[in-house]
C-alpha cells in the first residue's frame, strides 16, 4: 500500500469515526453531579462524582463493578466504543473536535506517544503516582512514559516466549533451543527428517519483529518530549538488519512458514501440527484457547520455554502488547480521573479473574509475584508452571522501550517491507534501508527534525 493510500484510508476512517462518535460517547456525567448517560454499567452510589471511561477488556463489567463497590470517593461510567483501532478513531475525532472524549481511556502502550504529542493525555505523576509506583516494575512504567512524564497506568503486558509442540519435539529428538543459533539448527534437523515447519515469520506482526530486533540490540526510536518535534530514528542499524537476515535465511531454507498470523488458515495450521513452535507473548494461550487450539486431540501437546537468546550470557527479555488506563486532557477533574485510572483492574478480585480466565497477563506486582499466580499450573500447557518457569522471570527482567509518536505508520511500513522480503523482491539489508527511509520521510513530512 502506498503512502498516499495509507493516508487516504486514515482520512476516511476519521470521517466515519466522526459520525459514530456522538452515538457512542460515554460523556454526560459532570464530576460531582452524580449523573452519567450511556453507561454499560449501573452506578450504585449515585451521590458520588462520576468519571467516564472507555475500555474493551472482556471482563470490564466486573472490573468496573468492583471499583464502584469498593470506592467511596468516585464512581465509573463505562462504555465500550470499540476495540483498538475503532476506539482510537473515535478518540482522534474527539481530540480534533475538542470535546467528546471520556475522562479515562484504555489504550495500548505503543499508542500513548501518538496521543501524547497531541496534548490529548495528562501526565499523572502529580495525581498520586508516588503512592502506587511500587505496584509495577520499571519496564512497565517505562512503556507508559514519554520522557519523565507518566501517561498511563499499566495493566497487562506480553513478555515473549517460545511456545512449542511437545509431541513434535519428542518425535524428532529436539530440546528447547536456548539460542537463536540452536533454533535454526533444530529447525534444520526437523526438516531433514521430513518434519513440519519449525515456526512462522509473518508480515502482519510488526510489533513482534520490532521486539525481536530490540532483543538483538536495536533501538528504533529515541524521543524526548522536551523537544517534541525532534526524534531519533534508527531502523537500519546492524542489529535490525541481522534479525531480518536471520529470518530471511530461515524462510529461504524452508525452515519456517510465512503465513499471516491471526487468520483461520494460520490457526488451522497450528491445530494440525504444521508448526513446531510459536514465538509469541504471554497472552497467546488465551488467544489460542479461544481459537480452538489445545482442545480435543490437541489437548496436552503444548509447552512453553524462554525466548531463545542471541547471547545466553547476556539475556534480553522483550514484550509484545499490553494496555493501560490513561487520563485524557478533556477530563473534567484530572485528579478524580487519575484515581480511577490507578484503581481500575487493581483490586484482588479483578486481577485474579483476569489472569485465571486468560484475559490479561497482570503487571500489578501483587498479582504478578503472588504465589497463586506464580505457581499456577496452566491447563493449556498441560499443567506446566509456565508463569514460574518462563513468563514471570521474563516480565521482571523486561526493561521497557521507547515508542514513537507515529507507531501505526511505522508498523504499516514494516509490514510492507517484510512482505517484500518474504516474496524475495528485496534482501534483508534493502528492507531495513527502505523501511528507515520511508519512516524518516514520513516523520519529516509531519514536521519532525530527524536525528
Amino acid at each position: 500500500m502506498t503512502v498516499k493510500r495509507r493516508r487516504l484510508r486514515h482520512a476516511m476512517a476519521m470521517v466515519a469515526a466522526a459520525t459514530a462518535l456522538a452515538a457512542c460517547s460515554a460523556g454526560g456525567g459532570e464530576p460531582g453531579a452524580g449523573k452519567a448517560s450511556n453507561c454499560a454499567n449501573e452506578i450504585p452510589k449515585k451521590n458520588l462524582p462520576v468519571v467516564t471511561m472507555w475500555g474493551w477488556y472482556p471482563n470490564m463489567n466486573l472490573v468496573v463493578d468492583n471499583f464502584n463497590r469498593l470506592n467511596d470517593e468516585v464512581q465509573v461510567c463505562w462504555t465500550n466504543v470499540g476495540q483498538g483501532g475503532d476506539e482510537y478513531d473515535k478518540f482522534q475525532t474527539a481530540i480534533t473536535a475538542g470535546s467528546g472524549a471520556p475522562d479515562v481511556i484504555m489504550i495500548e502502550m505503543d499508542r500513548i506517544p501518538t496521543f501524547q504529542i497531541q496534548n490529548a493525555l495528562v501526565d499523572i505523576r502529580r495525581y498520586g503516582y508516588e503512592q502506587v509506583k511500587e505496584n509495577y516494575g520499571e519496564g512497565a512504567w517505562k512503556d507508559v512514559s514519554v520522557g519523565d512524564a507518566i501517561y498511563g497506568v499499566p495493566v497487562d503486558g506480553g513478555p515473549v516466549a517460545m511456545i512449542y509442540r511437545k509431541d513434535i519435539f519428542e518425535k524428532y529428538g529436539i530440546t528447547p533451543p536456548k539460542t537463536w543459533a540452536e533454533y535454526e539448527q533444530a529447525a534444520q534437523k526437523v526438516k531433514d527428517a521430513g518434519g513440519p515447519l519449525f515456526g512462522d515469520f509473518a508480515a502482519n506482526v510488526s510489533a513482534l519483529t520490532m521486539a525481536l530486533q530490540i532483543q538483538k540490540g536495536a533501538n528504533p526510536f529515541t524521543y524526548d518530549p522536551t523537544q517534541p518535534r525532534t526524534i531519533g530514528i534508527r531502523l537500519n542499524d546492524q542489529a535490525s538488519k541481522d534479525v531480518l537476515a536471520y529470518w530471511e535465511r530461515l524462510v529461504r531454507k524452508g525452515l519456517v512458514g510465512t503465513e499471516d498470523q491471526f487468520t483461520p488458515e494460520y490457526i488451522s495450521g497450528v491445530i494440525n501440527g504444521r508448526y513446531a513452535t510459536y514465538i509469541s507473548a504471554a497472552w497467546a494461550p488465551g488467544y489460542l484457547t479461544g481459537a480452538g487450539v489445545g482442545q480435543g486431540e490437541d489437548t496436552g501437546k503444548w509447552a512453553v520455554a524462554p525466548l531463545p537468546q542471541w547471547d545466553p550470557d547476556n539475556p534480553v527479555q522483550v514484550n509484545w502488547g499490553g494496555s493501560a488506563f490513561s487520563v485524557t486532557s478533556q477530563a473534567k477533574n484530572p485528579e478524580l480521573a487519575a484515581k480511577v485510572a490507578y484503581g481500575l483492574y487493581a483490586d484482588d478480585e479483578s486481577l485474579s479473574h483476569g489472569w485465571k480466565n486468560q484475559i490479561i497477563f497482570p503487571l500489578n506486582l501483587k498479582a504478578l509475584n503472588s504465589p497463586e499466580f506464580v505457581d499456577h499450573k496452566v491447563p493449556f500447557f498441560d499443567g506446566q508452571q509456565a508463569n514460574k518457569e518462563v513468563y514471570v522471570p521474563a516480565a521482571n527482567a523486561y526493561q521497557g522501550v521507547t515508542y514513537s509518536p507515529f507507531g501505526q505508520y511505522y508498523f504499516d511500513a514494516m509490514t510492507k517491507q517484510v512482505s517484500a522480503l518474504i516474496q524475495g523482491s528485496v534482501t534483508a539489508e534493502q528492507a531495513a534501508d527502505r523501511l528507515h527511509e520511508d519512516v524518516v520521510t514520513y516523520a519529516r513530512e509531519q514536521g519532525f527534525t530527524v536525528q
